[in-house]
């Protein structure tokens, strides 16, 4: 059963001996053809077992070779007795072709110029593939060994796919980090664009806005004026001035003057049927009506909305001392407006409050100083 089952399953040393057993047969009986050709002529029948004698030692050297195995000292003389045997066989054509193509210069047959070629050959096939094929093993033993390699190469394809999983691995990471690197980098410029854009348009309307705060106040009627709430609003319109209904729209603040139905109040003298009595200015009337919210008026003017205690600014303290003209009982000179000042509970130095209430009065269309002067000597009378 094992010569059957050998003999149906080669072993691949097996294999390739007989392939080349196959070739060197062929060329054998290439070369025994030429030489008898070539030596026919001058040795007659002898040239028969001449060449069947050169050819056969031929052969018998390389399965000798092969026979020995890789025992050096038993396979050196046989190698270079069919080496030998090989430039012999493959001399005969050789020389007489190079003789017939000297004396005569005819034509040569191909098979001539093949069998030197395919004698030299095939030696050095079989000197370069036998010592490669190593000894002839037992089934078990070439099992053994084909199972060993078999691992070796497993762990040898492990370790490859290993290092190519690695490798990929790391080439990923690093085209992801190229690529979050570049992202983060047009998020942050793309972020500070922005806070650079955002900032100078700021910039640019926070100057406008204080220049026009500056130059423009608002008038206390705009911060009079009440919003509808939902729920609570009813259609209807403000009366306006002119009417024939007399409706007044007052206007707290408008350069110290009423806008009214009836006719504006001046400051005639005493016995005037429209005119106020004397010493008395001739602008309170235009603090008459609801007294302005204090928070409007820090709205309308733009700054933080003024508390007793606080340190003030001097925008501030205008805005106080405009919310005490508006009162039931507004001051008539600086020193009233000191003391309502003092007494609601507000700090600031009499200088800052001064130039306030001059700024104040100014804006009114009035005197400081004229103004100041007569009704505090009017005071200092009713004392």
């Amino acid at each position: 059963m094992n010569s059957k089952r050998n003999w149906r399953q080669p072993s691949p040393r097996e294999m390739v001996l007989t392939v080349l057993g196959v070739v060197t047969l062929g060329v054998a009986v290439l070369s025994m053809a030429v030489s008898y050709q070539i030596l026919q002529p001058p040795f007659g029948k002898w040239a028969v077992p001449t060449v069947g004698a050169l050819d056969a030692l031929w052969v018998v050297f390389q399965a000798t070779e092969i026979l020995s195995c890789n025992n050096r000292r038993r396979a050196g003389r046989v190698r270079w007795a069919g080496l030998a045997l090989t430039l012999v066989n493959a001399a005969i054509p050789t020389v007489d072709l190079a003789l017939r193509l000297k004396h005569t210069g005819a034509g040569f047959d191909l098979a001539v110029v093949i069998a030197p070629i395919a004698i030299v050959a095939t030696k050095g096939a079989w000197w370069i593939a036998l010592p490669a094929l190593g000894r002839r093993v037992s089934d078990k033993t070439r099992r053994t060994i084909a199972t060993r390699r078999q691992q070796v190469a497993d762990q040898l394809e492990e370790m490859e796919a290993e290092a190519a999983d690695r490798i990929e691995l790391l080439e990923l990471a690093r085209d992801l980090n190229e690529r979050v690197s570049e992202a983060e980098t047009a998020y942050r410029l793309s972020v500070l664009a922005t806070q650079q854009t955002m900032t100078e348009g700021l910039h640019e309307q926070a100057e406008t806005t204080v220049k026009t705060v500056a130059e423009k106040v608002l008038p206390a009627a705009v911060a009079a004026i009440t919003l509808p709430e939902l729920g609570n609003w009813k259609p209807g319109t403000p009366a306006l001035p002119g009417t024939a209904t007399g409706t007044e729209l007052t206007d707290r603040h408008t350069g110290g003057t009423q806008v009214s139905a009836l006719p504006h109040a001046t400051g005639t003298a005493t016995g005037t049927p429209d005119g106020t009595p004397s010493g008395t200015p001739a602008h309170p009337a235009a603090h008459t009506g609801t007294p302005a919210d204090l928070t409007d008026l820090a709205a309308v003017a733009g700054v933080p909305v003024p508390h007793p205690g606080e340190q003030l600014t001097d925008a501030q303290i205008g805005v106080v001392l405009r919310h005490l003209r508006y009162c039931d009982d507004p001051p008539l000179s600086f020193r009233q407006a000191r003391a309502s000042y003092r007494g609601a509970g507000y700090q600031g130095s009499e200088e800052r409050i001064r130039h306030a209430w001059a700024a104040l009065r100014a804006n009114e269309g009035h005197s400081e100083i004229t103004d100041d002067s007569d009704e505090e000597a009017a005071e200092d009378a009713d004392v």
